[in-house]
């Protein structure tokens, strides 16, 4: 739409003739976005992006679409003819037409409110698993067909109940779609980092664009899948999620990460960054590193990319021991000679102009992937991410923060709406700051935002929280907003009842967990039906459902081989570590650990040994 109509000089002098024009970033006010989707979907049956919305001057949409192509073809009309059109509906029937937009406003706000009460309890938790299940692509892995969008609330939620119960069909669903996505050209087999999604069933002809909150979500179900299954392809994507962050996404000097880098350079690109011809692979590599590296990732004369079929997406055709069957060669060869093809493809596509990078730190999706590096130290043992997590956060602190309490959407910009994304994000991340450092600083942020969240976003009459402060605005802004459907990221009503729920367990105080259920219990009739598109919301649940585990350590050390690193590096669902000046266990001298569960105690632990087994153990039902 760029190209075709808002860079063409006819069309754009016709616009600024005979419309007030706004340009939006979605990224910068998602609050507009989500309210403009909701109407052009009333008046088309559709949504998505690019978004062309007409407005009445009182900021009502009256008629609006997707794309829109540059002349008359296949029975659809022009841009220039539909804003012709336009044009002469409101000149002569102008009442007529902000009538429908007040009616398009009346019915998005009653779609903006995702709030239906409902029961929390364990037959809603087996109903999502079950939407889930049936949804599940036993062959490729992943949900649904094409195209094909990760899911990683999901798979973690399925994690979770594959953990609790047994069985076999959930750790199947999470295996087989976490190894299809590693193994597709999804997942950047080169650079490390996932696309946004595939347009394919198979995982490997992905949309090349790599978003940050994708990766940071991605990172943190991989972690927790090697945590709790060991498979060493689980550790070696998140590897590779964490290298490429830091190379492409981080901000080495004041630390945060940017939003996201772009799909293509030019126009007539498609991903060509990404993608290799058989020449140009074939140049970069010496004979066995060539023979080894087409064999296992498919790079022949005929590629994948419809716009140049000479162009190869790199996926994973081929393990180790099946070249090495084919080649006749020993497996460890196989391996040395696909580790330095990896290494010299790489150097050889840095010479290529680079996709550019959006450099907006946003406070929501740099606190979800602080979260996750947080992770990261600890089930990886690697402190520098533990480091540049904490500098990340910190400058969240110092740039986004607002004099009215709570931190604006973007920490290096002019700042952005108050938005609950951000506080329930940020304070997610302030919580996960806390269990890794032992720092009561990190308690207190989280708890300031919570309440901050409490006092200024509540919906006190239904329950639930709203997505933004109001706003004296005209238009569909001052319609109020209460999502619950992951969107793709966390819905941070979901996220927010997390956080409480976590801050209940850590300060014993149990007005957090009374306003956590009953915001669940507010969206519980909403997501009965919801499954795969309520995930995050389904986690929040199975932490009441489930109960948490709550595991509170004494030691003065932070690191891998302490109490409080074998903590944080064990998988267990509902895990909540708190940290103690003094032992708090009688007669027992720190360090020491003690998990509970409800009422019930595990005896101490005071080796990481024994508090791994029972983190693996105690209170399991299988």
């Amino acid at each position: 739409m760029d190209r075709e109509s808002y860079e063409d000089p006819g069309l754009a002098a016709y616009l600024n003739a005979n419309f007030v024009c706004v340009k939006v970033d979605r990224d910068e006010r998602p609050d507009v976005d989500a309210r403009y989707q909701r109407a052009v979907q009333v008046l088309s049956g559709q949504g998505g992006w690019p978004l062309t919305a007409l407005l009445t001057p009182d900021g009502d949409a009256f008629y609006g679409g997707t794309y829109f192509p540059p002349d008359d073809r296949l029975g659809r009309q022009s841009f220039r003819t539909v804003l012709e059109r336009v044009r002469e509906v409101w000149h002569a029937q102008r009442d007529r037409v902000a009538g429908s937009g007040r009616e398009v406003r009346n019915h998005v706000s009653s779609l903006l409110n995702e709030t239906a009460p409902g029961e929390l309890s364990p037959a809603l938790l087996e109903r999502g698993a079950t939407q889930m299940e049936r949804l599940f692509d036993a062959r490729h892995g992943g949900f649904g067909h094409q195209p094909k969008f990760p899911h990683p609330a999901a798979v973690d939620f399925l994690l979770g109940r594959w953990w609790d119960s047994g069985r076999d069909v959930w750790r199947d669903i999470v295996e087989k779609t976490l190894t299809g996505m590693a193994s597709g050209g999804i997942y950047d087999q080169i650079g490390g980092g996932f696309h946004r999604y595939s347009v394919d069933e198979r995982w490997i002809v992905p949309h090349f664009e790599k978003m940050s909150y994708d990766n940071s979500e991605l990172l943190k179900v991989y972690l927790h899948a090697y945590a709790a299954l060991g498979n060493p392809l689980f550790r070696e994507v998140a590897e590779g999620i964490v290298a490429w962050s830091l190379e492409v996404l981080a901000d080495r000097d004041h630390g945060g990460f940017a939003a996201s880098q772009d799909a293509d350079v030019g126009l007539d690109d498609d991903g060509d960054y990404f993608t290799w011809t058989e020449d140009e692979a074939r140049a970069v590599l010496d004979p066995a590193e060539w023979n080894a590296a087409r064999l296992r990732w498919d790079i022949y004369a005929q590629g994948e990319m419809h716009h140049d079929s000479s162009r190869n997406v790199l996926w994973v055709a081929r393990g180790d021991r099946a070249i090495a069957e084919e080649l006749q060669v020993e497996e460890v060869q196989v391996t040395s000679h696909l580790r330095s093809a990896q290494a010299k493809l790489k150097v050889a596509r840095a010479s290529r102009v680079a996709p550019a990078v959006d450099r907006a730190v946003y406070v929501s999706w740099n606190a979800m992937f602080a979260e996750a590096f947080l992770e990261a130290s600890a089930i990886l043992a690697r402190p520098d991410c533990r480091e540049f997590a904490l500098r990340t956060l910190e400058r969240l602190w110092r740039e986004a923060g607002s004099p009215e309490g709570g931190l604006r959407h973007r920490a290096n910009g002019a700042g952005g709406p108050l938005l609950l994304d951000d506080q329930v994000q940020a304070a997610s991340a302030a919580l996960a700051a806390y269990q890794h450092t032992g720092s009561a600083q990190w308690l207190d942020r989280a708890r300031a935002l919570a309440d901050f969240v409490l006092d200024r976003f509540s919906d006190r009459d239904t329950g639930g929280f709203f997505d933004t402060l109001p706003q004296a605005v005209p238009g569909l802004l001052t319609q109020s907003a209460k999502p619950i459907q992951d969107s793709p990221t966390p819905a941070a009503n979901a996220v927010a009842a997390s956080v409480l729920l976590r801050l209940a367990v850590i300060t014993e105080e149990p007005r957090y967990a009374a306003e956590a259920e009953r915001t669940l219990v507010a969206f519980a009739g909403a997501a009965a039906d919801s499954g795969l598109f309520v995930a995050a919301y389904l986690q929040a649940v199975d932490f009441i459902v489930g109960g948490p585990c709550r595991i509170v350590v004494a030691d003065a050390t932070t690191t891998a081989e302490g109490l409080s690193g074998i903590a944080l590096a064990t998988y267990r669902p509902r895990k909540v570590v708190a940290h103690a000046v003094a032992s708090p266990v009688p007669g027992v001298a720190a360090p020491v650990a003690v998990t509970c569960i409800g009422t019930a105690c595990a005896p101490p632990a005071r080796d990481g040994a024994a508090l791994r087994r029972t983190l693996e153990t105690f209170g399991r039902a299988r």
